[in-house]
């Protein structure tokens, strides 16, 4: 699974909510992917990117 985050981000932080151990906000207040999910992080990346109010979470 390869996750990343495109343009746009608000910065409202659910991803990071949802899913810390694969998401965090960055110093200028915007969401990254901080490490490549493994298998135990799927559903939680899913749920992340289902629940993103401007939809930027892109899964390969």
């Amino acid at each position: 699974m390869d996750v990343k985050i495109n343009s746009g981000c608000i910065g409202c932080g659910m991803c990071e909510t949802l899913c810390p151990d694969v998401f965090e906000m960055s110093s200028e207040g915007i969401a990254e992917v901080k490490k490549i999910p493994g298998v135990e992080d799927i559903s939680k990346v899913n749920e992340a990117a289902d629940s993103c109010p401007v939809g930027v979470i892109e899964i390969k």
